[in-house]
């Protein structure tokens, strides 16, 4: 099967990345900064967590923490499917980036992955907003 094309989505934050990795890596903030993926019906089962998103309900699977600021997570989408969403907390001087990559899916209508684009752009600036304030 051919590879999908991606999108790399990041940004800045004036924070210390592994203040930024820890915000991150606990899947309960995600009600707070990631609207696109989950809501506050967050739940955790067994080693996943349970939400309804925009795409519906869907599972999450993170990896496990570790020192490498990777937070990369499966999304099993209402349909069955699991999607790969590879993310990074990187050390930027005394910040932090925060990169998503974002596959165009081969069902995915070249508007629909413009929107997720937006989606994702649209977390990342408040999870921006929500660590530089609690400075």
């Amino acid at each position: 099967m051919p590879t999908f094309s991606a999108q790399y989505v990041s940004i800045s934050i004036n924070r210390p990345s592994e203040d930024v990795y820890q915000f991150i890596a606990n899947p309960e903030n995600l009600p707070r900064w990631a609207s696109g993926l989950a809501d506050a019906t967050l739940k955790k089962v067994g080693d996943e967590w349970i939400t309804n998103s925009p795409m519906g309900q869907v599972k999450i699977k993170f990896v496990d923490k570790n020192s490498y600021g990777v937070i990369d997570h499966d999304v099993t989408l209402p349909s069955g499917e699991i999607v790969h969403n590879p993310l990074r907390v990187l050390k930027n001087s005394s910040g932090s980036d925060v990169v998503f990559t974002l596959f165009h899916r081969f069902e995915m209508t070249e508007d629909d992955f413009k929107k997720d684009a937006e989606l994702v752009k649209k977390d990342l600036v408040k999870l921006k907003s929500i660590l530089e304030l609690a400075e």
